[in-house]
């Protein structure tokens, strides 16, 4: 199993940026896949979810209405829309893929409970956001 993120780079405050994380060694609608984020000195933390089996998504409040989820089964591929991009939204962004539960996790809101459940991770890509 691999995932590969990719798009991070600087932007300004404002801004927009997509990533992407290619997925390989599995099926895509049997996994929940999401959007880790972590800043210096800051824990890792929830950004988006995907059910990979019937496509809701899941946002925590601090980046609902700026960020949205998409997968491209057919590609094996995540998307990570990041629209209207603040300085604080600066981080190393990954991917992750774990069972469907933990879709439902995301819904509820337990992003942090969730964080060890994903058993597959990307190497991460940077996000800089400048003011």
């Amino acid at each position: 199993v691999q995932l590969v993120e990719s798009g991070g780079g600087l932007v300004q405050a404002g801004g927009s940026l997509r990533l992407a994380c290619a997925a390989s060694g599995f099926t895509f609608d049997e996994y929940a896949i999401a959007w880790f984020r972590q800043a210096p000195g800051k824990q890792r933390e929830g950004v988006s979810c995907i059910s990979g089996s019937d496509g809701s998504t899941y946002y925590p409040d601090s980046v609902k209405g700026r960020f949205t989820i998409s997968s491209d089964n057919a590609k094996n591929t995540v998307y990570l829309q990041m629209n209207s991009l603040k300085p604080e939204d600066t981080a190393v962004y990954y991917c992750a893929a774990g069972g469907l539960y933990l879709a439902t996790l995301a819904a509820d809101g337990l992003w942090k409970e969730s964080l060890l459940e994903y058993e597959y991770w990307g190497q991460g890509t940077q996000v800089t956001v400048s003011s």
